[in-house]
């Protein structure tokens, strides 16, 4: 695993918003939409790449699901996803497939008195709290997992995603692993038929919405918790130890990924073995034609892409997010090389 630093400063420049512009020529733009999940750091890294290189970054922040469709409609030169696509799917349509980043999805809380780490839930009360089974915050269940803390008589109000999410899909995916329960009744999607709770839209919505209701629950990306300053729970992971979500939590869960195992890259990090391992730790990917119609575009994002690897590390670890292993970044960019091409079979990329 590449060098990364733990800030306990972060800075996310424009993690408001709901799409990132960064550019005045919007002609000369990289285009790309979907995961709201890798949102902060694509909108870190676009800022600094500008600067540098005076190359702007259109990237909607539409969910995965969003993000899939457009880049399948060619309406935009990148997809991006944290749900990967499988083999069969990416060989139908033409894709590639790269995972760009990693990072930690949490459960976060809106209750008086609670501050974030001070509550503690496993996979199966969590599940319990989505499907609607566990409906008070001084339920005997959470109580037991917390001894110690100040419970209220107050109902759970669950909020979910309300759009194709890739954040979605790997929460519903730990759940399902942990909880046969919810794996039979509700099961594992970027969209589900949720059995309770409210929907909000992006990482953005569902941030906003528990922090504004009282008895409140969601999940989200770790970077959105901080930022809105939201309270997360810490977790009892796979190896039964209590773990709270770190850089390098989420860096223990990944450790041990083989990356080449799946098509794509697309090894889902759930419910990691590891004393250390964060139990909601995702990676999430992006999208592109092997052979786009327009290679110039494409060939501008892999530089922003290949740049991001090589430059963007602590400014991942700045927002909590773990950067790829060296390992993968080079097979990664020896994929781009070779099945990556114009119309008369020229790489697009040939290197930094």
């Amino acid at each position: 695993m590449r060098h990364f630093i733990r800030s306990a400063a972060v800075a996310i420049a424009m993690a408001a918003a709901s799409t990132l512009s960064i550019s005045a020529a919007m002609a000369a733009d990289i285009s790309g939409a979907g995961a709201t999940f890798p949102y902060p750091i694509y909108a870190k890294w676009a800022d600094a790449y500008k600067k540098e290189t005076g190359t702007g970054l259109n990237y909607q922040s539409i969910g995965s699901g969003g993000g899939i469709k457009q880049i399948k409609a060619k309406t935009v030169t990148f997809g991006a996803s944290d749900a990967p696509l499988k083999g069969d799917e990416l060989e139908s349509t033409g894709l590639a497939q790269f995972p760009m980043v990693m990072g930690g999805i949490v459960p976060v809380v809106n209750l008086e008195g609670v501050k974030p780490g001070e509550l503690v839930l496993d996979g199966p009360t969590l599940a319990d709290i989505f499907i609607g089974k566990i409906t008070n915050w001084n339920d005997a269940a959470i109580k037991k997992l917390n001894p110690d803390a100040k419970l209220p008589d107050q109902a759970i109000a669950v909020v979910h995603r309300s759009d194709g999410s890739g954040t979605t899909f790997n929460f519903s995916y730990y759940l399902g692993d942990v909880s046969a329960d919810w794996k039979s009744k509700v099961g594992v999607d970027k969209a589900l038929e949720w059995p309770v709770g409210i929907g909000a839209k992006g990482n953005e919505g569902v941030a906003n919405n528990v922090s504004q209701t009282g008895g409140a629950i969601g999940y989200v990306e770790y970077a959105y918790a901080k930022q809105n300053k939201l309270t997360y729970t810490d977790l009892i992971n796979k190896d039964g130890k209590k773990v709270e979500p770190t850089a390098a939590a989420f860096s223990a869960a990944a450790a041990n990924a083989d990356w080449s195992s799946q098509p794509g890259y697309g090894v889902i990090l759930a419910n990691q073995p590891g004393a250390e391992s964060w139990p909601m730790t995702s990676a999430t990917w992006i999208l592109v034609y092997k052979k786009p119609d327009d290679a110039a575009a494409t060939g501008e994002a892999l530089k922003f892409f290949a740049w991001s690897y090589a430059k963007g590390d602590d400014m991942a670890a700045e927002l909590d997010y773990v950067a790829m292993p060296d390992a993968v970044v080079k097979s990664v960019e020896e994929m781009w090389g070779k099945d990556i091409v114009d119309s008369n079979g020229k790489p697009l990329y040939s290197g930094m």
